[in-house]
């Protein structure tokens, strides 16, 4: 009865639209309250966020967004928009493709999928404008490219679940690479697909050269194939962080700390950055930050609620009852992830329910390291589900396209997603290989 009156008192501060970190620490305490001694209650809260403050691997939130950041606000990452989409325009969806592989390398220096959206949709989506792409598509082509942060390292998703679960955040890191890989050449081939089926959603390549020609030498959309985009900076970047990593030279943290180092220092080398787009990059650091710190200490509340009503316990003790086989509950805890993924934010679900399907699912067998890459893996999914696909949000308010028209334009981007879930769930090896190679 005690769990039911918490879920839903934090349901109901949700639909009345509090913010979901409050509605978490909210919900949270005040049930706590209500079953044991106040005065617990607020020692609870200080430990929390003692706790919490004090976890050093926390600093690498931080810092890993405001890279991300830089990049942006400098415009290195339009300009690795701009390089790919010069590379692939020979090609049908050709331009659709260079958001995926621009995509894959921000993501690969940048674990903020929100940063990583806004990047590729103001850098492509004028050009694709132009050239007669279908806006839906671009929308969802645009979102998805975005989604590829949240799971080729580095990524911010796997330092909270490694934070939660006390995982080895370098091994999560690595079990990530070839799903990551893998999901953005499932894309790739979407889009070739997808293009075919539907001819009317990408222009004919052979015209691409001729509009673009053809355009007002005066608009930014038309000349922006036409740019020399540079591609360095970002490959440097990549390779710093990527080679400081696996080489055992830095932690996750301190990684994170010298990609953001590295990001305002090939900046300032271009004379990309200014006192405005640095305060701009600092600004939106900091509010990513706070959102998901808060985020990070109201889940610890609620899941300090949830282990005094022995949820958890019960759970595990009616499973076994129950005689289910482990896949049967892994199928169950994903199916119940995706429907998550379509109502709440994504760091929510991960910091709100991973401390009890890891405690269950790791019970019945199942290795930590691939566990993760399996429930991270269904966030990416939710940033692109309706209703509330966070990317979709932010790829059609940077452009004034309709979100309905995002959500029908990422529909077949959903189908491959849940194709490469169940190669996932199916071979955990290809999730293991690199951190078993590599240990």
């Amino acid at each position: 009865m005690d769990i039911l009156l918490g879920i839903g008192l934090l349901l109901l501060l949700i639909v009345v639209g509090v913010p979901v970190g409050f509605a978490l620490g909210l919900a949270g305490t005040l049930s706590l309250t209500l079953i044991i001694n106040p005065s617990i209650v607020a020692g609870l809260l200080g430990q929390v966020v003692h706790h919490t403050a004090s976890n050093y691997v926390l600093l690498t939130i931080p810092m890993f967004v405001l890279m991300a950041e830089f990049l942006g606000a400098s415009g290195i990452a339009k300009d690795m928009m701009i390089s790919c989409s010069r590379l692939m325009h020979r090609v049908k969806g050709g331009l659709a493709m260079a958001c995926v592989l621009a995509g894959s390398i921000l993501a690969s220096a940048s674990g903020s999928s929100t940063a990583s959206v806004a990047s590729i949709s103001s850098a492509a989506f004028p050009t694709m404008k132009t050239l007669g792409y279908n806006e839906g598509f671009s929308i969802g082509t645009m979102a998805i490219a975005g989604t590829l942060a949240i799971m080729i390292p580095p990524s911010i998703a796997f330092i909270v679940y490694g934070i939660i679960t006390e995982e080895s955040i370098g091994r999560l890191f690595m079990a990530g690479l070839i799903p990551g890989v893998l999901t953005a050449l499932g894309y790739i081939a979407t889009i070739a697909i997808a293009v075919r089926v539907w001819p009317s959603w990408a222009p004919d390549p052979k015209l691409v050269k001729s509009q673009i020609l053809q355009a007002d030498s005066n608009s930014a959309a038309a000349g922006e194939l036409r740019q020399s985009g540079r591609v360095w900076p970002v490959l440097a970047l990549v390779f710093i962080v990527l080679g400081a990593l696996y080489s055992g030279i830095a932690t996750p943290t301190e990684v994170g700390a010298i990609g953001a180092f590295g990001a305002l220092v090939i900046s300032l080398m271009l004379r990309r950055m200014t006192w405005g787009s640095f305060y701009m990059a600092v600004g939106k650091t900091l509010r990513t930050t706070a959102m998901i710190v808060a985020i990070i200490f109201g889940a610890l509340l609620f899941g300090y609620f949830m282990a005094y009503t022995k949820v958890t316990t019960s759970m595990i003790e009616w499973i076994a009852l129950a005689d289910l086989s482990p896949y049967t509950v892994l199928l169950l805890v994903v199916f119940i992830y995706l429907i998550l993924g379509m109502f709440m934010d994504q760091f929510a679900i991960i910091v709100l329910t991973v401390p009890i399907t890891y405690a269950v699912l790791t019970g019945l067998g199942f290795d930590g390291i691939w566990l993760g890459i399996v429930l991270v893996k269904t966030a990416e999914i939710g940033l692109v589900s309706p209703p509330l696909g966070l990317n979709i949000y932010i790829a059609s308010g940077s452009t004034g396209v309709s979100t309905k028209q995002g959500f029908t334009g990422v529909a077949p981007f959903l189908v491959v997603e849940m194709l490469i879930l169940g190669l996932i769930i199916a071979f955990p090896s290809m999730s293991l290989f690199l951190p078993n190679l590599l240990g």
